[in-house]
């Protein structure tokens, strides 16, 4: 237990040692109390800013696009990851703190972190007595149980969300789900001895399995209640703030839920009174409003559009901002089941002729990232520096790729399709950037273009559409799960993690020796190996080129002076703590 909250306080000083700048003494300000620096350049990766114990006030949300889903048990997106927490208890969750504090793992729902056997292959949670959803019902872990079931065996209704649980439970990969399988018993390797402890039985052994139990997936759910797809409508809540109302694609307004105590759930301040949250909001004027002071945050947590960032870092602006690495990388998924990918010298051409410098510069420059050359970024657990396909400057090698070309069996090039998320400005001007690289060498790109809300669900996500529609290249961008090696590549390059929608191994990877180096590597329980294990891994995948990575994410965040209890969290991408969040406004 105590070495992988390590690892993690290991993940993050590292990526604080990326990012964090030094703020010079025309970057700070004092507080009204003159006590000392309440902001500042960067100010919020290592602290809180503009700290407040005052309740009351609306911290208001916009989105650029829509979330996959608001329902905790159907979602993938950090920052919705983030958000839920306000209205869905996890079994344990990140600790709402600046810094290093913010990767350390704590009890939420449950009294404590997960009990396993010596094998890792059995572990046991006990909740806290006394949790109430809104109606004023107790929470039990039979609900934990149904949460879980429902969230990641019943993919004809909740596709979205990771499929970790149904990978490493007995009896997984044979369940159908709560709405096709009527046993009342339901999956019988998720024991409930009585209605305060819950019991997981795997099928092999899992060493972090306590980052599992932070999931929104946890969050639990009264059977009784559960309308399936429909239950977005109709949230029960179990953390300080309930729905008022939900209009899908267009907004979301949060107010306190009465049947929550302070006294049994430390963790969240819930000053604010209201949370509102508006979608399908234009990224500039996203940027405009936080700038005017008219909203509190930018639900995406990705950073500001490249037509702000004059305005965000001008001198009257800049000591409100953060440059937070995300624990990401941005990537091109080539699909290894669509012509003329399925040839590993067609895969390469395409790494040997990416110019990543202009892709950085169009993706809004520095700011936005560092030039990657692996998979795993600096910030997670297990990387290690190496470069397969290296050129000069990082600009592309146009000799090397017509050589690939001639290889793979395409001399003159060939034409291919490649998807990028419509409301995001940097990626489409990063595919753009691309699609003129590969022009240089004969290589025709057709950039097809789709809402981020439905990517994965719709598009890139769904192996049928991807194949019928040619999408060979896809640009994608991915943070870890947990700040580990295996919860940053398991759900990206695991053949087991392919699915009809919803998924996010693009490249549609199904390598037996990169699936069985990940199943040996996270049932070690020496640490050092384990940590060698991902490297060695990364490399794999990068062997076998059908991952083009292009930056190492990098968020530019604006926080308006009426933000308060602001702090960058690591756990989520290096967004801001949405548990802390308030405003003075």
């Amino acid at each position: 237990m105590n070495s992988r909250k390590a690892t993690a306080v290991l993940a993050l000083a590292t990526a604080l040692a990326l990012g964090a700048s030094a703020c010079s003494s025309s970057d700070k300000t004092t507080d009204k109390n003159g006590t000392g620096t309440s902001a500042g350049t960067d100010a919020a990766l290592t602290q809180v800013v503009n700290k407040s114990d005052k309740a009351g006030g609306t911290v208001s949300y916009e989105h650029s696009d829509v979330p996959d889903s608001l329902d905790p048990g159907n979602t993938y997106y950090g920052w919705v990851q983030n958000f839920s927490r306000l209205y869905g208890r996890t079994l344990v969750t990140f600790k709402p703190a600046a810094g290093a504090e913010g990767l350390q793992i704590v009890p939420d729902l449950a009294t404590g972190l997960g009990k396993a056997s010596a094998d890792a292959k059995t572990w046991t949670y006990t909740l806290r007595k006394g949790v109430k959803y809104e109606d004023g019902t107790e929470v039990t872990s039979k609900d934990v149980k149904y949460a879980i079931e429902r969230s990641n065996f019943a993919p004809e209704a909740l596709s979205n969300g990771p499929t970790y649980f149904k990978a490493y439970l007995v009896g997984g990969d044979a369940y159908k789900g709560p709405y096709k399988d009527k046993n009342p018993n339901g999956l019988a390797s998720i024991e409930t001895p009585d209605d305060s402890t819950i019991v997981f039985h795997l099928s092999k052994p899992f060493a972090d399995f306590d980052y599992l139990a932070t999931f929104s997936q946890t969050a639990p759910v009264p059977q009784a209640k559960d309308t399936g797809a429909q239950y977005v409508k109709h949230i029960m809540s179990t953390g300080p703030y309930k729905f008022e109302s939900y209009d899908d694609g267009k907004s979301a307004v949060l107010v306190r839920n009465p049947q929550w105590t302070k006294e049994n759930d430390p963790l969240r301040p819930a000053l604010p009174d209201k949370i509102t949250m508006k979608f399908k909001v234009n990224g500039v004027t996203i940027d405009k409003d936080l700038l005017a002071g008219a909203i509190t945050v930018d639900a995406a947590g990705a950073g500001v559009q490249p037509a702000s960032q004059p305005s965000v870092l001008s001198a009257a602006n800049k000591k409100n901002t953060d440059n937070s690495y995300a624990g990401a990388t941005s990537y091109v998924a080539l699909n290894v089941n669509v012509k003329p990918f399925d040839n590993p010298d067609c895969r390469k051409a395409v790494q040997w002729a990416i110019d990543k410098t202009s892709v950085q510069t169009a993706a809004g420059g520095n700011v936005k990232g560092d030039v990657a050359t692996t998979l795993l970024p600096p910030s997670v657990n297990g990387y290690n520096k190496f470069d397969l396909y290296p050129t000069p400057g990082n600009k592309g090698d146009a000799t090397k790729a017509k050589a690939a070309l001639t290889a793979c069996g395409q001399p003159g090039g060939f034409t291919t399709n490649l998807s990028a998320r419509s409301d995001r400005a940097s990626e489409m001007a990063a595919a753009t950037a691309i699609q003129n690289s590969l022009k240089a060498v004969g290589i025709t790109v057709n950039i097809k273009s789709f809402p981020a809300g439905k990517y994965f669900s719709n598009f890139a996500g769904v192996p049928d559409y991807v194949h019928s529609h040619g999408l060979g290249m896809m640009m994608m961008a991915w943070g870890a799960d947990w700040p580990t090696g295996y919860g940053f590549l398991d759900q990206i390059i695991d053949g087991s993690a392919i699915k009809p929608s919803g998924g996010n191994n693009l490249m549609e990877l199904n390598d037996p020796t990169i699936n069985k180096a990940l199943s040996d590597a996270i049932a070690n329980t020496d640490n050092a190996a384990r940590t060698k294990a991902w490297g060695d891994i990364d490399k794999l995948t990068m062997e076998n080129a059908s991952v083009v990575p292009l930056l190492y994410r990098k968020n530019l965040l604006y926080r308006p002076p009426s933000a308060t209890n602001v702090t960058v969290t690591q756990a989520y991408l290096g967004m801001y703590d949405y548990l802390l969040i308030s405003s003075s406004k």
